[in-house]
């Protein structure tokens, strides 16, 4: 994960103004009002004569300074990774707060102002607070591609309480709730087993019972066989049993029937219904090998799939991507900084490397 400072070593004035110097904001007008107006007072031929010409001149510097704005000469990348790259969430809001009280200025805006590409993708994204991230990646999930992958996942590898969190988010947010979006959008089983997902607080005990494990295991399988007249029982188990009794009755469906369960729902890949419980099911068991795959599709996608990486990178780097960069290495023999630098550049490069630990 990020390489992070301890907050008795962080100076949160000190970073925002560090902050303000790499993204600009001095203003050539600004600096020059105070001058202009005493100048008018004083002496008015002057103001008149004078001033006009010296002002077109300033002008097209300040559209010069624009263009290069633009063209992101004005922003210091650098400095904004090495303060916001190594950054925890509680010294990130600090941060957000000593911008705005000395600046009155909002640092998330201003950043977008300034960034761009993938590189303002994602530092974006990780100054957001976590709830109010995934909110975010939901939302956009379903308002522009419909890929409600990304809502299962964190619907299915988050805590009972961090779901809940996420709802109050997006309902805090976007005015309605996670699951009024999901039911427009969606249909049929699908957006049933959304629904079910989103809502869910499971129960997070270690207790197992092996009958119903074994019972459920059956009733699975003729789900699968027949997903339309048994794909509420499919969406009943999945959306409601524990994380731990779930992974007793899918170990039961192989014990039974000798293949996963994931491999038996890869009969139709067309089929929404069943790719999504596909993504829940590996969310719920196994979300370090999930996030390997993703991970790992991303980066040997023709043309690599930034919003997958970020999302991971982003959303894992201060819970357990340590563990997913171990089994990361365990599949692929190569480290996830390695092929993270190898398929990207730039400022995104660096800045993902930096919340990986690995910057060079």
């Amino acid at each position: 994960m990020a390489t992070l400072v301890s907050p008795d070593h962080v100076s949160y004035d000190d970073d925002a103004q560090a902050l303000k110097k790499a993204i600009g904001g001095y203003c050539i007008h600004k600096s020059l009002s105070s001058v202009l107006r005493q100048a008018r007072t004083l002496c008015p031929l002057f103001f008149f004569c004078i001033i006009p010409p010296i002002l077109f001149f300033f002008t097209y510097l300040s559209a010069i300074a624009l263009i290069l704005r633009i063209l992101g000469w004005g922003t210091d990348e650098k400095a904004i990774v090495s303060v916001l790259g190594h950054r925890t969430a509680a010294q990130r809001k600090q941060i957000k707060q000593a911008f705005w009280d000395r600046y009155q200025e909002d640092l998330i805006k201003r950043l977008e102002s300034e960034l761009t590409g993938d590189f303002e993708k994602a530092v974006y994204r990780w100054m957001l607070d976590a709830d109010d991230r995934d909110a975010v990646l939901a939302n956009v999930a379903m308002r522009k591609s419909l890929d409600y992958h990304v809502i299962v996942e964190f619907s299915s590898v988050y805590s009972a309480d961090e779901l809940l969190n996420v709802r109050k988010a997006y309902h805090a947010r976007y005015k309605k709730s996670l699951e009024e979006d999901l039911a427009t959008n969606a249909s049929g089983n699908a957006r049933k087993l959304l629904v079910g997902l989103a809502t869910a607080y499971r129960y997070e005990g270690t207790e197992i019972n092996a009958a119903l494990a074994k019972k459920e295991a059956d009733i699975l399988h003729d789900a699968v066989k027949d997903s339309e007249s048994h794909g509420e029982e499919f969406i009943r188990i999945v959306t409601t049993r524990s994380k731990t009794q779930l992974l007793a009755t899918f170990n039961a469906y192989r014990q039974l029937y000798g293949n996963s369960i994931t491999k038996a729902l890869q009969t139709d890949p067309a089929d929404e219904f069943k790719t999504l419980l596909r993504t829940a099911i590996r969310g719920l068991t196994e979300p370090y090998k999930y996030y390997e795959k993703i991970l790992r599709n991303a980066i040997q996608k023709r043309g690599t799939d930034e919003d997958a990486l970020t999302r991971v990178i982003v959303t894992r780097a201060e819970k357990d991507l340590k563990h997913i960069k171990e089994e990361y290495y365990k599949r692929n023999s190569v480290s996830l900084s390695q092929a993270v630098a190898k398929e990207t550049s730039g400022d995104y490069k660096s800045f993902l490397l930096a919340l990986l630990g690995d910057e060079k």
